[in-house]
C-alpha cells in the first residue's frame, strides 16, 4: 500500500465505473489517485483525454507513457492546479475523500463517478433529520444530485481494506441555489460547527447581523442544522455573504 491507498484490482468493476460515466470520444476526464492504473486503462479506452493526478512519484512514473491519451500529473490533488475536464472519475484515496470532495464540488463538471468508502457514501447521500446527515450531505446537496450506484466488496482492492466501498454518481443540479460556492461551503461548515445550537446562533457566529437575520424565515432560524435541507440552508447564505461583502 502506497501512502494509504487501496488499489482497485477487479477489472470488471473498473469497466463498470467507466460505463457509469458514459464516456465518449469528446470527454476529458480527471482521475485522482490512479495508483497502478486499473481504472485508468478503462478510462483511456473510452475518453479522448485522461488527466491522472498521482501523489506517489514511483506510481506516477510507472503510468507515464503507458497510454497515449493519459497525461500524468505528479502531485497532491489537494494542492496542485487541477486540469480542466468535463468529467471526474476516480477511486478516491480514502483518507482525503472529504477534503477532495469539497474541492471537486466547487469546480464545474458534467458528471462525476467516484468510489468512496461505504459509510462515507451513506453520509454523502443522507437525508435531513437522519443520524448521518451533516455538513457533507448539506454541501453536496447544494451542488449535485447524488446516486449511490452499487456497493463494492472490500475484496476488490489490494491491500484489502476493513470496509466495503460504493460507486457514487454526482450530477450537477440545473437548479443549483444561487450564491457563491465558497459562501455555500462556509455556511454549511459554520452551521455544523454549531450543530447543537439553533440556526440563528450559527449564523451569528458566521458574522450575520441582526438586520440580516430579520429578513429570514423565523421558522428556519429556530431549527437546528441537521433539520435543514440543502435548499433551505442555501436560502440563508445572503445573511453571511452580505456581511463579507460589506467589509470590502
Amino acid at each position: 500500500m502506497k501512502l494509504g491507498q487501496h488499489f482497485l484490482v477487479d477489472e470488471a468493476i473498473a469497466l463498470r465505473i467507466a460505463e457509469y460515466a458514459d464516456l465518449g470520444p469528446d470527454d476529458w476526464v480527471l482521475e485522482i489517485g490512479p495508483g497502478e492504473g486499473m481504472l485508468t486503462a478503462a478510462l483511456a479506452a473510452k475518453a479522448d483525454q485522461v488527466y491522472a493526478v498521482e501523489i506517489d512519484p514511483e506510481l506516477a512514473a510507472q503510468l507515464t507513457g503507458r497510454f497515449s491519451n493519459v497525461q500524468v500529473v505528479t502531485g497532491d490533488a489537494l494542492k496542485v492546479e487541477l486540469p480542466e475536464c468535463n468529467k471526474i472519475v476516480s477511486n478516491l484515496p480514502y483518507q482525503i475523500s472529504s477534503s477532495l470532495t469539497y474541492r471537486l464540488l466547487s469546480r464545474p463538471f458534467d458528471m462525476a463517478v467516484l468510489m468512496y468508502q461505504w459509510e462515507f457514501a451513506r453520509r454523502l447521500k443522507a437525508a435531513p433529520g437522519s443520524d448521518e446527515y451533516g455538513r457533507l450531505a448539506m454541501t453536496a446537496g447544494f451542488f449535485c444530485r447524488i446516486e449511490v450506484l452499487e456497493k463494492v466488496s472490500k475484496m476488490a482492492f489490494r491491500p484489502v481494506p476493513q470496509v466495503d466501498s460504493a460507486i457514487v454518481r454526482l450530477l450537477p443540479r440545473p437548479d443549483r441555489p444561487t450564491g457563491d460556492a465558497a459562501d455555500l461551503i462556509r455556511l454549511a461548515e459554520g452551521l455544523f460547527n454549531n450543530r447543537r445550537k439553533k440556526v440563528k446562533k450559527g449564523l451569528a457566529s458566521l458574522g450575520a447581523r441582526g438586520q440580516d437575520l430579520a429578513e429570514l424565515d423565523p421558522e428556519l432560524l429556530e431549527k437546528r442544522p441537521e433539520e435543514l435541507s440543502s435548499d433551505e440552508a442555501a436560502g440563508l447564505v445572503g445573511a453571511i455573504s452580505r456581511k463579507r461583502h460589506s467589509l470590502k
